[in-house]
């Protein structure tokens, strides 16, 4: 992997997609420790984490992670997920943060060197070949070693360096857990989880 001092570099965190990844592969994120470890490489001039969060209820499970973000080096983008029923009558939430994060790279590429993007889903490939064409060194961060992988191929290819999180995990482990099965699709309704679904 190639980091570089001298760059100014930003962190894009699609929270629900390295919360997915680094639970396929047994583990839970340290923060703390993964902004330090990247700290040590690179110039870090913005660190974004996004994550959509309930806002029906009076305590949400992601509320005391996004407080402890919030004031500790991360530079939180929040909006409201969107909560219904699904035609088995599960309670689902859903909320996606593309658009957002996508806005925040776009913006910044003009102040930005290296940008490392924490997510496998493929539809930011134009998003980072974007960046790329005003100047922009862009490191995707996920992994190919769950089953199925997290990373979609086009947005490998398209990234200047793919760097599994299997890889740094050991750098930034909170506590070691048992790798999770892929559930089937009735299990995984069962558990109210859909694409970008915030965990329950």
């Amino acid at each position: 992997m190639e980091f570089r001092k001298d760059e100014r570099t930003c962190l894009f965190i699609d929270g629900a997609n390295l919360y997915s990844a680094s639970r396929n592969l047994g583990f839970d994120v340290d923060y703390r420790s993964m902004l330090a470890f990247f700290k040590a490489r690179c110039n870090i001039v913005r660190a974004y984490y996004y994550a959509a969060v309930l806002d029906t209820e009076d305590y949400s499970p992601l509320k005391p992670l996004t407080d402890w973000l919030a004031y500790n080096g991360y530079s939180l983008v929040t909006k409201a997920a969107r909560e219904f029923t699904d035609q088995s009558g599960r309670r689902r939430v859903k909320g996606n943060m593309d658009i957002e994060l996508a806005v925040d790279m776009l913006e910044s590429a003009s102040r930005t060197d290296h940008a490392i993007l924490f997510s496998g889903d493929a539809d930011f490939r134009r998003l980072v070949e974007s960046v790329q064409r005003q100047g922009v060194r862009v490191t995707v961060v996920s992994t190919i070693r769950s089953s199925p992988p997290m990373i979609g191929d086009e947005l490998r290819r398209q990234a200047d360096q793919f760097l599994d999180l299997a890889e740094i995990a050991t750098e930034f482990t909170r506590r070691q857990t048992e790798p999770r099965p892929r559930p089937a699709p009735r299990a995984a309704a069962a558990e109210g989880v859909t694409d970008n679904a915030v965990p329950l």
